[in-house]
């Protein structure tokens, strides 16, 4: 059979159109997306690049307990996605052997927008976070050399990194950028609240009244919209006299940073539960009777807090039901953040 000028022509463009399709979905790249009115992120996103094969692998990874001493302990042991990344089946995060941290762990979303992590600001950087965990004796007690001699006895790693970075010799700069593919993509920003703020749904009379309260009270340290703004506060903590964990003073050795802890988000507490950087609140209505009835007046005490808040119990009532409305279903249960099943 013969085949014309024609057909070959067709054939070989109909060719390079497929090739081109297999490229293009192969290095498929992820978008950053930044909120309207947000502000701009710490984290330079438009020089990091996100692609499917690295979000996919650093998500394995955020799931594999290989990353511990003994395979028991992941990074999702004490980040778990239905409870905003956060630890709620203890005060204080647990590692390897059963044994316990001095803190409780943080949520992760929005991190892009950090200028910091840990409750002390111990890591200054997003892509070096993992290593804090992972070598802590009382978290994963791993070196990150050992970690990555674990990985390349994988054939299943190997073939991964080799999809998303083009080289089977797993390294450490490869392993932390597919981390931080995966932990940059953990933004939360469609909660009741946020499309209140477009306009797209109507607050109920004691949302509207929460929120009333919440600006005349929290936002100074809990700035809209990440809500929080991400210094260091004394907020009034009583010492824990087992912990004594002395805060960002850890980190400065300035006694002017002592009992200061990086103020958190409060994008879904409605279920990151315990609360505090020792995890000692239950509830919601604990932390507010803490700051209507509880500050402890301290030389480095936050000066936000040097006049005493004032709320009728039903105020308090209604705090609760705005901070509710920051809850963030889609995020919370998006399944591109689970576990990967494959």
């Amino acid at each position: 059979m013969r085949i014309s000028k024609l057909n070959i022509i067709f054939l070989s463009f109909f060719l390079l159109i497929f090739i081109v399709s297999f490229d293009t979905t192969h290095d498929a790249k992820i978008k950053f997306i930044s909120p309207k009115g947000w502000p701009k992120t710490v984290f330079n996103v438009s020089k990091f690049s996100i692609s499917e094969q690295g979000f996919q692998l650093g998500r394995r990874l955020f799931y594999d307990p290989i990353l511990s001493k003994d395979s028991t302990i992941s990074c999702a042991s004490c980040h778990l996605q239905a409870t905003g990344f956060a630890h709620v089946d203890h005060k204080l995060s647990h590692g390897i052997q059963g044994l316990f941290g001095p803190r409780n762990a943080p949520s992760l979303m929005n991190l892009a927008w950090n200028k910091s992590f840990m409750w002390d600001g111990g890591v200054q950087h997003l892509e070096e976070q993992a290593i804090s965990p992972i070598t802590n004796k009382l978290e994963m007690d791993e070196t990150m050399d050992h970690v990555i001699l674990k990985l390349n006895r994988s054939s299943r790693y190997k073939q991964l990194f080799n999809s998303a970075y083009d080289d089977t010799l797993i390294n450490q700069k490869h392993f932390l950028n597919a981390i931080t593919q995966f932990l940059v993509q953990l933004n939360s920003f469609d909660s009741r609240y946020d499309r209140y703020t477009k306009k797209q749904i109507e607050f109920t009379t004691q949302e509207i009244n929460g929120l009333k309260i919440f600006r005349a009270n929290c936002a100074t340290c809990h700035t809209e919209p990440l809500f929080t703004n991400s210094s260091f506060e004394n907020n009034g903590l009583k010492q824990d006299y087992m912990l004594k964990d002395i805060g960002r003073m850890k980190i400065t050795q300035r006694s002017s940073d002592s009992l200061k802890f990086k103020v958190p988000t409060l994008r879904n507490i409605q279920f990151t539960q315990p609360y505090m950087h020792d995890g000692r609140f239950a509830k919601l209505i604990d932390v507010i009777n803490h700051y209507t009835d509880g500050i402890q007046p301290t030389k480095t005490l936050s000066s936000k807090l040097s006049k005493p808040i004032v709320l009728t119990p039903n105020e308090k009532i209604d705090l609760v039901a705005f901070l509710y409305t920051l809850s963030d279903k889609e995020f919370l249960f998006d399944p591109r953040f689970s576990f990967p099943h494959n």
